[in-house]
């Protein structure tokens, strides 16, 4: 029988908010296995925002995937901020705009020249991070995946154009995605210009696109405001909350589908997949899988770039190290005291598979943009937990049809 304590936080998380889903199932578990510290960030849902979606993957003897999804506090109407998990769509449609060019001799390893011809722009001709000294769609992508760098994201929002990305996105299905912001302070205006992009043969310019302008129509009707107070772009603190009515949005179930989309493309609506080569798959589970120390190009500082600084889930502490046969295909994103991860977990020697995408908001004093979040305290504790107590359930799941791993390994 389930405590009194338990059904209480159960029923005070199924009352915030009529839209939002949550599973008593899955609230459990974690209630029951989560420790005193886990059980106080869940106790208190209104603080800490937190979503969470669990799916269980269970393959047929066609090894194709079937899900079942379980919830936590989910819902598509309460705003977070998704920091850099909307590099993930921006990295989708870089590829996909490449094979719809069908130019020959331009691909994602080719050199890609940024220029600049508007406000606030800046050019990029070399990259000495990667192996040939030239950045390329294909090194952006690597660097997105490994570390979350923001320099490469622009580029390939860039690439693809405010316009494009967005309407893609939506023709997709996922309409209430919006990425209208590179992660460099610009204005509204600035971040619909997009740069000029050239890709090189030989050393020899092949392909051109002309610098473009998004028409694009974006709904900010609905007004956004967090925290207490928040320091502007002059550094000065405002005693007001920080609007985000106009950031960049991608709600949890969208960050999942797509994660879907991209992993088992047989198994999703053909609406919601993208225009990728089996090559493309294969370069994308490579490096959403692939840790800092991995790489070659770029090669990282391993004390800085360790296993888990882009993994919450199972080990973002600073010390922990993957095992080898744990494989995390994911996008995490923190920003402003929020973090998000969306992840695939695959561990190839006990055959365990599932999906975990959650979000949580940590900032203890209100304030935005003082970079004094309880990212340390709360927020990686609470993923890591979170991604053990799901493990744990799942190694002792039985299984029908063991999972083949072999297109991931």
């Amino acid at each position: 029988m389930r405590s009194v304590g338990v059904l209480i936080v159960l029923c005070m998380i199924s009352m915030i908010s009529s839209a939002q889903k949550t599973d008593k199932w899955f609230g459990s578990l974690l209630l029951k296995e989560g420790s005193p510290a886990f059980k106080k960030v869940l106790d208190a849902p209104s603080v800490y925002q937190y979503q969470v979606i669990y799916t269980r993957i269970d393959r047929d003897r066609n090894n194709k995937p079937h899900f079942k999804s379980f919830y936590l506090n989910t819902d598509a109407g309460r705003y977070f901020n998704p920091a850099s998990t909307v590099k993930l769509p921006a990295a989708l449609i870089a590829l996909e705009k490449l094979n719809d060019l069908k130019i020959t001799g331009v691909d994602k390893y080719s050199p890609m020249i940024t220029d600049s011809v508007f406000s606030g722009q800046t050019k990029v001709l070399k990259d000495e991070t990667s192996e040939n000294g030239y950045p390329s769609v294909a090194h952006y992508i690597k660097k997105v995946f490994l570390v979350s760098d923001n320099d490469a994201y622009n580029r390939l929002y860039e690439w693809d154009g405010q316009q494009d990305l967005n309407e893609k996105l939506w023709q997709k299905g996922y309409v209430n995605t919006r990425i209208n912001r590179r992660f460099v302070p610009l204005s509204e205006e600035e971040n619909r210009h997009t740069n000029p992009v050239s890709f090189l043969k030989e050393g020899k310019t092949v392909y051109t696109q002309a610098p473009a302008y998004s028409k694009v129509t974006f709904d900010f009707s609905r007004k956004v405001l967090i925290g207490k107070a928040h320091y502007n772009r002059s550094d000065v603190l405002v005693n007001e909350p920080m609007d985000f009515s106009r950031h960049n949005n991608f709600p949890l179930e969208e960050q999942q589908a797509m994660l879907r989309a991209i992993l088992f493309p047989e198994a999703v609506k053909r609406k919601q997949t993208f225009r990728l080569s089996s090559d493309d798959y294969h370069f994308l589970y490579q490096y959403m899988s692939m840790l800092p120390r991995e790489s070659r190009y770029p090669r990282y500082d391993t004390t800085e770039f360790f296993d888990g600084y882009a993994k919450f889930f199972l080990g973002r502490d600073g010390k922990s190290v993957l095992p080898s046969a744990v494989r995390i295909f994911s996008k995490a994103g923190w920003a402003y005291g929020f973090m998000t991860d969306n992840a695939y977990v695959a561990d190839m020697e006990n055959n365990i598979e599932f999906l975990i995408s959650a979000t949580i908001y940590v900032n203890s004093d209100g304030i935005l943009n003082d970079d004094k979040y309880d990212y340390d305290t709360i927020g990686y504790p609470f993923f890591k937990e979170l991604g053990e107590i799901i493990y744990k359930n799942e190694l002792n799941r039985k299984k029908r049809y063991k999972p083949d791993f072999s297109k991931f390994r």
